[in-house]
């Protein structure tokens, strides 16, 4: 398979498995509990053992082919949506790898339930929260820095009389109303939660 189409499939499964996790995070909107509640849910596919080998090795070729195309790009002139695009990207392949790698920790390493006080301790603890705000923040307009990117490169038509400059700069500013909205959940409306002394950062002994 070409690296661009092996690219495509694996970006297509991230899409999913990424919306669906963005969807169970609006729903700290509702308070910790309904996050939880749906992601219980969630976790009855994603965590399927096959789902989540596939989730894995989709995960690995989207690394090993974006390095490909970014390197095949090296040199040459991009247009704005297109290097948004490709950084984007990179950022989304650094996050992934380490928000995995730190979800496989926390649940095989340290016997932690990953929920809802997993992902948000860090965003909730001073001075932690100096790093993880950028870090999450960063990761969910990377999210549709990256859609735009290839909205504007694949739709060639208007939509609702707007070109398709304007359409992808509205895909950008739903990301910012979104991560604005995400971080209203995980941290109650920007009141502070209380963490859990399992998921308190630095772990209380």
């Amino acid at each position: 398979m070409k690296t661009r189409s092996l690219h495509y499939f694996g970006g297509v499964f991230l899409f999913v498995f990424v919306s669906l996790h963005l969807i169970n995070h609006a729903a700290s909107l509702w308070g910790s509990e309904s996050h939880i509640a749906l992601m219980a849910t969630l976790r009855h596919f994603y965590r399927h053992p096959v789902l989540e080998a596939l989730l894995g090795m989709a995960l690995i070729s989207q690394g090993i082919s974006g390095i490909r195309l970014w390197r095949n790009l090296r040199g040459t002139t991009m247009e704005f949506f297109q290097r948004m695009q490709v950084w984007s990207g990179l950022y989304l392949l650094f996050f992934l790898v380490i928000h995995t790698s730190a979800v496989l920790g926390g649940r095989w390493l340290l016997g932690l339930d990953t929920n809802f006080y997993f992902g948000v301790a860090g965003i909730n603890t001073f001075p932690l929260n100096l790093f993880f705000i950028p870090y999450y923040g960063l990761a969910v307009m990377s999210f549709f820095a990256h859609l735009a990117g290839i909205h504007y490169k694949k739709m060639k038509t208007p939509l609702l009389g707007l070109p398709v400059e304007a359409q992808s700069w509205g895909i950008l500013l739903v990301g910012i109303v979104i991560t604005g909205l995400l971080f209203a959940g995980f941290t109650d409306y920007f009141s502070g939660i209380d963490i859990p002394t399992p998921y308190q950062l630095p772990p209380k002994i």
